[in-house]
C-alpha cells in the first residue's frame, strides 16, 4: 500500500487539508475518493483519474478539483496543492504554487 502525506508549510500548517476541508460533502468525498485510488494503484494510476504535468509534478482529478502530487520516497506520495479548476487550461500560478512546494521539500531533505 502507497502512503500519502499532505505538504506542511513551515509552521506546520496544511493548505491542502485546508482546501479539502472547505468543499461541500461530494466534492470532498470525490477527493478523498480518488486520494484513495492513489494509495491502492500508486503510479499506476493514469488518466481520467491522474495526468503527469510536468517532471515529477502529477495531478489528481477528483471532478472540477485538482491535487497535486509528487512521489517523495520510496512509496510516499505527497499531496502540495488543491485547487478548483475553471478553465480548460491549468492556470500557471498554480503550477508554480506546486512545483515551489515541491522544491522546498526536495531541498529540506538535503
Amino acid at each position: 500500500m502507497w502512503q500519502i502525506r499532505f505538504y506542511e508549510d513551515r509552521r506546520g500548517k496544511s493548505p491542502v487539508l485546508d482546501y479539502l476541508n472547505k468543499l461541500q460533502t461530494p466534492e470532498r468525498a470525490k477527493a478523498y475518493n480518488a486520494l484513495r485510488l492513489l494509495q491502492e494503484f500508486g503510479p499506476d494510476i493514469n488518466m481520467p483519474h491522474a495526468k503527469r504535468i510536468e517532471g515529477r509534478l502529477w495531478e489528481l482529478r477528483p471532478g472540477a478539483n485538482r491535487l497535486f502530487y509528487f512521489l517523495l520516497v520510496d512509496q510516499t506520495f505527497v499531496i502540495l496543492h488543491g485547487f478548483r479548476k475553471q478553465s480548460q487550461k491549468t492556470p500557471e500560478l498554480e503550477i508554480h504554487v506546486a512545483l515551489s512546494r515541491m522544491q522546498e521539500l526536495l531541498e529540506d531533505m538535503r
